[in-house]
């Protein structure tokens, strides 16, 4: 028998969980289902989970389950220890681990603009990969330099034949 899994959610690091909520509320229109949420490095059910998982040192972490309007699932994780770090080269896109989340947005030029007025980077200019089908992408970052890319068109059929 083949499990054949779903994608739930993505989860990503910030040095400031309340902002970081607000940003993706406002600029994206992802709402709050649950946080933010505080777990410490200690003997409770969700602390031995958590040292399970980041091993010990982490002290505490707070996190927040958010939704973007079609349901999908993001997560925001803001941690104590060690002190948070902002990589010089945030996306070594040769390196392995997930290099980018991607979203979709009717007019990716507009969402672009938006995540620049609040803040964030537009990383590339926006590129026409159909141009008979209206299909675009630009690459952007949240103002914490969580990298994603912007599709103007859903995924499966950007990408079916």
């Amino acid at each position: 028998m083949t499990i054949s899994p779903a994608f739930s959610h993505v989860g990503i690091t910030v040095p400031n969980l309340p902002q970081a909520v607000d940003w993706y509320q406002e600029v994206f229109g992802y709402y709050l289902l649950a946080g933010p949420l505080e777990v410490r490095e200690d003997d409770s059910p969700l602390g031995r989970a958590a040292t399970g998982i980041y091993g010990v040192g982490f002290t505490r972490f707070q996190f927040a389950h958010m939704a973007s309007p079609d349901g999908s699932g993001f997560e925001v994780f803001q941690f104590d220890a060690p002190e948070y770090e902002r990589p010089e080269r945030n996306f070594e896109f040769w390196r392995s681990g997930v290099n980018h989340f991607a979203v979709t947005a009717k007019d990716v030029t507009a969402l672009a603009a938006q995540v620049v007025a609040a803040g964030g980077r537009q990383r590339s200019d926006v590129v026409v990969i159909d141009p008979d089908r209206g299909f675009e992408i630009v690459y952007c970052e949240d103002p914490w330099g969580n990298v994603f890319e912007a599709c103007s068109h859903p995924y499966t059929y950007m990408w079916s034949a």
